[in-house]
C-alpha cells in the first residue's frame, strides 16, 4: 500500500506549467517530490553540477583513508590524537556545510528578502 494515497488535481495555465516545468527540471526532483517541499516550507535548491557528486566521493575515500591511517597511528601510538581529531571534526563539518548548501532545501521562511526577489527573476 502507498504511502501517500490522496491524489490532488489542479490546474495551470500555459504559462504556469512552464514555469513549474523549468524549476522543477533545474531541481532535478520529480514535481511530486518539488511540490512536497514547497508544502512542507522548503525551497528546493537547483540541482547540483554532475561533478559534485564525483567530488564528494573523493572527499569521503580521502575522510575514510584518514581514519584507517589514524586506526594505525594510534594502535602504534605515534599520532596526536586531539589534534587529529580536532582536524577530522572540521573536515566533516566541511563535508556538511558543502552538502548543506549545494544539495538541502533550505526552509522558506530563512531566506532573506532579497533571496525572494532574486528567485522571482530566475
Amino acid at each position: 500500500m502507498r504511502k501517500r494515497n490522496i491524489a490532488i488535481l489542479f490546474r495551470l495555465n500555459r504559462k504556469e506549467a512552464e514555469a513549474l516545468d523549468k524549476r522543477v527540471k533545474k531541481s532535478g526532483l520529480s514535481r511530486e517530490a518539488y511540490l512536497r517541499q514547497l508544502i512542507n516550507g522548503l525551497v528546493p535548491r537547483n540541482a547540483p553540477p554532475p561533478d559534485y557528486y564525483s567530488m564528494m566521493r573523493e572527499l569521503h575515500r580521502i575522510g575514510n583513508n584518514l581514519n584507517q591511517i589514524v586506526q594505525k597511528a594510534h594502535v602504534l601510538n605515534v599520532i596526536d590524537v586531539q589534534r587529529y581529531d580536532q582536524e577530522v571534526r572540521k573536515f566533516r563539518q566541511a563535508v556538511e556545510q558543502i552538502t548543506a548548501a549545494v544539495v538541502l532545501p533550505e526552509r522558506a521562511d530563512q531566506r532573506t528578502a532579497d533571496q525572494r526577489e532574486c528567485q522571482k527573476w530566475q
